[in-house]
């Protein structure tokens, strides 16, 4: 058995006895998901420009959500990680709905999805508001397919991670991956590419 399987296997078991009621498994899972929780915040933060929260930040704010999730029957790795992704994604989004708040508040001009397609410049701060917005809509249209960016963008799941999750096949995530891609690069436009947002392997 590879040390990475090995890993995975002993994350599944702790999370399994967390579900259960042991509180002493949540102190031996963090370090093992602690340096992949840094790395996909990290990855997540540095796609928007002039952010100012933190990478440690993120990962603190979506720890403390993660040991609320009381009601969660977790099932394996993937499904932490999914719930992490979900966390994440409604920490950046609060985040930057509250930033354009207070920039109205200053008289600015309140960017919609529709003024994001005539967007100019990349800074914009409207980047996760606009990028939600668009998730949601594919959502109503797509469930999976919206799960399935959500899963690979704000988790940094694998298409085999994703596919284990959701209980399809790897060709069936990858072709929805790059049908969810071009729906949404349609839905943003080209500035800013829908490249910025969702570019990760595979």
């Amino acid at each position: 058995m590879s040390s990475s399987t090995a890993k995975t296997e002993e994350i599944t078991s702790l999370l399994i006895e967390w579900a259960e009621g042991e509180p002493a498994a949540l102190e031996k899972l963090m370090p093992l998901v602690y340096g992949e929780l840094r790395a996909i915040a990290r990855a997540r933060l540095k796609r928007e420009p002039g952010q100012t929260l933190e990478t440690t930040d993120l990962v603190h704010e979506a720890y403390l959500k993660l040991v609320n999730q009381t009601r969660v029957r977790w099932q394996n790795r993937g499904h932490f990680y999914a719930i992490a992704s979900q966390a994440m994604r409604r920490i950046l989004v609060d985040r930057a709905r509250a930033r354009n708040r207070n920039k109205r508040g200053a008289g600015a001009r309140h960017e919609s999805l529709s003024a994001a397609k005539d967007a100019t410049s990349a800074q914009s701060l409207f980047d996760f508001v606009v990028f939600d917005e668009a998730l949601n809509r594919l959502a109503d249209i797509d469930q999976r397919k919206a799960q399935i960016v959500e899963l690979r963008f704000f988790g940094g799941l694998s298409v085999e991670e994703t596919a284990e999750f959701l209980k399809v096949s790897p060709i069936t995530v990858a072709r929805d991956w790059k049908m969810a891609k071009a729906w949404l690069h349609k839905q943003i436009g080209t500035e800013p590419s829908i490249q910025q947002y969702i570019q990760t392997k595979g």
